[in-house]
């Protein structure tokens, strides 16, 4: 044990004190200042400078960081530099409240045979017992199209009628092209709802009903289907890129299957099958207004009658809630409601009456939506719709809760809660409603230089990428019709949306 002490020291004792000395030779060498001293060093400093240098040093020195960072450690792609400058782009344009325009629709016009156009106008002149402008064989006459409440064939007609120089500074989205391998859409002219307004005269001095009318739109129907379906360009898409203009409830009945392709321009669909007309597919079209339109400001100092309505009592259909209202809203307290045909004294007494009234009621007709309710927009009037099934023109522009009281036809109906409601209504919210019908007017004014018209074209180029999705999907389908109800029927395209 004594001797193996005697070896265990020897060693062990230099190799301790050689250690010991490496280490203090280490401890007093210098270390190289590493990047976190270095920054405390100078953040130290900094703290002795005023603070305006020290803020400006520490975003340097962020800056740096920042930069250092970006250099080693992320992706030099260039699709980061485009992206940010597309942002860049972006963020300016937003800030600057500029505004992105979609490129212009390109629309073929179709020169239909006169019999679809002129002619109608012409028959409707002779049935109203007068003489029209232009004869069917007078081609310099230019034919006046009479005023009704389906004019959105005739607006659209005449829009595209005119030079391209004359368009050009309208602001219109679409784009009219003398070529058709240009087009887009294809509009097709037919006065389909004048026609059935035509439809029948009988021949002078007839009395029976045996004899066959002087004009049929039935005929005129047929053969308008009949000349499309010779057409190259119905033919090569099964006519789904064509834009046809049915607003009366009726018009086009006859041959509606034939058509149902077609992009319908209707006031709504409560004549369609839901298998022939869609919101997906199709465009609501509002009826031309045929009463004065309200020049006056919004207020409520001259608007003395609550609740006015004048107009046919007895209606087919859901129209016969009407007669249940006048029953009930008759001998109401600041309430007119009276029955009155189509006439001009009538439209003069209607201007009137919706002029001096805060409220205007609208209840379905035969279909769900009447011209009343665009004569109560145009008046500053605001609409109380009792409606349940309609559908309105420009839904995805206009938000009508802001511009409309809506009321369930089964709370109508009960004896005081209409205008228990109305009454409830503070001048100021009145005034709100007003001012609100003031600025989407124009969206109802056929005349305006950017109104309905421009709104229609607008709404039926949204349809455009639909159209390119079904025409593309049938040519793979070899030609089978198949299924669609996500877009073919209406009630499903309202679930899905």
């Amino acid at each position: 044990m004594h001797t193996f002490s005697k070896l265990k020291k020897v060693p062990m004792m230099p190799y301790s004190k050689n250690m010991n000395e490496e280490a203090k030779a280490k401890a007093r060498k210098p270390k190289p200042p590493t990047f976190v001293s270095r920054f405390s060093t100078t953040f130290s400093a900094m703290a002795r400078k005023p603070l305006l240098k020290q803020t400006l040093a520490t975003l340097f020195l962020l800056f740096v960081l920042y930069a250092i960072f970006n250099a080693f450690f992320q992706p030099t792609d260039s699709s980061a530099f485009d992206a940010a400058a597309t942002f860049s782009s972006a963020s300016s344009v937003l800030l600057s409240g500029a505004t992105t325009k979609s490129p212009a629709i390109n629309v073929f016009l179709y020169d239909l045979p006169r019999r679809f156009t002129s002619d109608v106008i012409h028959h409707h002149a002779l049935a109203r017992g007068g003489a029209s402008r232009a004869t069917p064989d007078d081609d310099a006459a230019a034919p006046k199209y009479p005023g009704h409440q389906h004019m959105a064939e005739w607006y659209l007609f005449a829009d595209l009628s005119r030079a391209e120089s004359e368009r050009a500074g309208s602001g219109s989205p679409v784009v009219l092209v003398a070529d058709p391998e240009e087009a887009d859409l294809f509009f097709v002219p037919f006065f389909s709802s004048l026609s059935l307004i035509v439809n029948p005269v009988r021949p002078p001095g007839s009395n029976s009903g045996s004899e066959k009318p002087v004009y049929s739109d039935e005929e005129n129907q047929e053969a308008l289907v009949e000349w499309l379906e010779k057409q190259e360009y119905w033919k090569r898409n099964s006519g789904r890129d064509h834009v046809i203009v049915a607003s009366d409830p009726n018009a086009m009945y006859r041959v509606i299957d034939r058509v149902r392709n077609a992009v319908l321009l209707v006031s709504d669909f409560g004549r369609l099958r839901p298998d022939q007309g869609s919101l997906v597919k199709d465009v609501v079209v509002p009826y031309s207004h045929r009463i004065r339109t309200y020049q006056g400001d919004a207020g409520v100092e001259d608007r003395n009658t609550l609740l006015f309505f004048m107009g046919n009592r007895y209606r087919k259909e859901g129209g016969k809630i009407r007669d249940i209202l006048f029953k009930i809203l008759e001998n109401e307290k600041d309430v007119i409601i009276k029955h009155g045909a189509q006439s001009r004294e009538s439209r003069r007494a209607a201007s009137q009456g919706m002029h001096t009234s805060k409220f205007c009621l609208h209840h379905a007709g035969d279909t769900p939506s009447a011209c009343r309710l665009f004569d109560a927009i145009v008046s500053l009037c605001i609409p109380v719709i009792v409606s349940d099934n309609i559908e309105l023109p420009f839904e995805d522009t206009i938000d009508y809760r802001k511009l409309a009281v809506f009321i369930e036809t089964s709370s109508a109906i009960k004896p005081g809660y209409l205008v228990s409601k109305l009454r409830a209504l503070t001048p100021d919210r009145v005034l709100a409603y007003q001012k609100e019908l003031k600025e989407v007017k124009r969206y109802f004014e056929y005349e305006e230089p950017d109104g309905t018209v421009n709104e229609i074209w607008r709404q039926v180029s949204k349809k455009l990428p639909l159209i390119k999705l079904m025409i593309n999907r049938e040519k793979r389908l070899f030609g089978k019709e198949v299924e669609c109800s996500c877009v073919c029927t209406n009630q499903t395209a309202v679930r899905t949306l």
